[in-house]
């Protein structure tokens, strides 16, 4: 008689309560299944690091026997490529095709994604970013809903960065060893700085030429205040920068206390936590897909997209 298979639901949660600390008594009470199922689930789970359906015997897969070294591989290299799994492979005797690989890790729940590119971190800047997050944690939406997000980009005329495939499970997009390190600084663009709030999008400036700090205070001085009152945000707004050294130097800091303007404390090497990114990055979409052919085009399609944005798109 075949025994019942528990939902990969279930397993999860057998898993999730062991990592807490249970015991298999426990865990078997609290979920209600054989102490020996609770057994067999934990140890497939800290042989395979998944709690996914593997191969069945019967027909055999062509790579039964190596099915646990692929996925050790691709768990602890995930940005090895398939060429190299099939190498790894051909090296203990089997010759497989890369469809065959792929359906092996797809089974355990590992599937090939582009790696995010997220800021190079020091344990500083991670302490820093977890000091910020603590320090919110009470803040209403309210609060949230004052706030007026603002940040510089770069948008090129033609194309965007490389991308990069990485092998990961559901919900591991930004594990460190799943995204690449981006540092600062590295046919034709331009620079715009812009800021929105939820209740949608601000003024858009293009930068021309280098950004210094007189350059910046004036940005600020001709569409920060409009940006807060088109928004409606009211006069307590709360103004948010990165920490650049021209967002942070001293006669900038006084024009916004001059101005009784609020600043939000930023993490340093925290771009990413900024929403304004999700914003970028459906502006250059939809930009490319206006086709521009010259910088002139460029600008004004990403001031047009721009203003498209409603208060439903800058909420999600």
């Amino acid at each position: 008689m075949k025994n019942k298979e528990h939902t990969r639901q279930v397993r999860d949660t057998v898993v999730k309560k062991f990592k807490a600390g249970f015991g298999y008594k426990k865990i078997s009470q609290a979920l209600n299944i054989p102490r020996s199922t609770v057994q067999a689930i934990i140890l497939k789970w800290k042989e395979y690091q998944t709690t996914a359906n593997l191969p069945r015997p019967g027909r055999p897969s062509k790579l039964s026997a190596h099915t646990r070294r692929l996925i050790r591989d691709a768990t602890k290299r995930p940005m090895i490529t398939l060429d190299e799994l099939q190498r790894s492979t051909a090296e203990v005797g089997d010759s497989v095709h890369r469809t065959t690989i792929s359906c092996i890790l797809h089974k355990s729940g590992i599937y090939g994604r582009v790696a995010r590119r997220k800021p190079f971190l020091k344990d500083i800047h991670k302490k820093c970013r977890l000091k910020f997050a603590t320090s919110h944690l009470g803040d209403t939406p309210n609060m949230w809903k004052k706030v007026l997000w603002s940040d510089e980009t770069k948008i090129e005329l033609f194309g965007n960065n490389a991308k990069r495939y990485v092998w990961r499970k559901s919900n591991t997009a930004h594990h460190p060893d799943r995204t690449i390190p981006t540092v600062k600084h590295g046919g034709g663009s331009i620079m715009v700085w812009a800021g929105f709030s939820s209740a949608g999008t601000g003024k858009m400036v293009k930068i021309h030429g280098n950004m210094d700090v007189a350059k910046y205070r004036t940005i600020l001085e001709e569409n920060l205040r409009e940006s807060a009152k088109d928004l409606r945000l009211g006069r307590r707004f709360v103004f948010q920068q990165d920490n650049d050294p021209k967002h942070k130097a001293k006669s900038t800091m006084e024009w916004f206390k001059n101005k009784h303007i609020q600043v939000l404390e930023w993490p340093s090497q925290s771009p990413d936590l900024n929403p304004i990114e999700n914003l970028w990055k459906e502006l250059k979409t939809a930009v490319h897909k206006c086709s521009p052919s010259n910088l002139t085009e460029l600008e004004l399609f990403c001031k047009e997209e721009w203003e498209k944005f409603q208060s439903l798109d800058v909420q999600n």
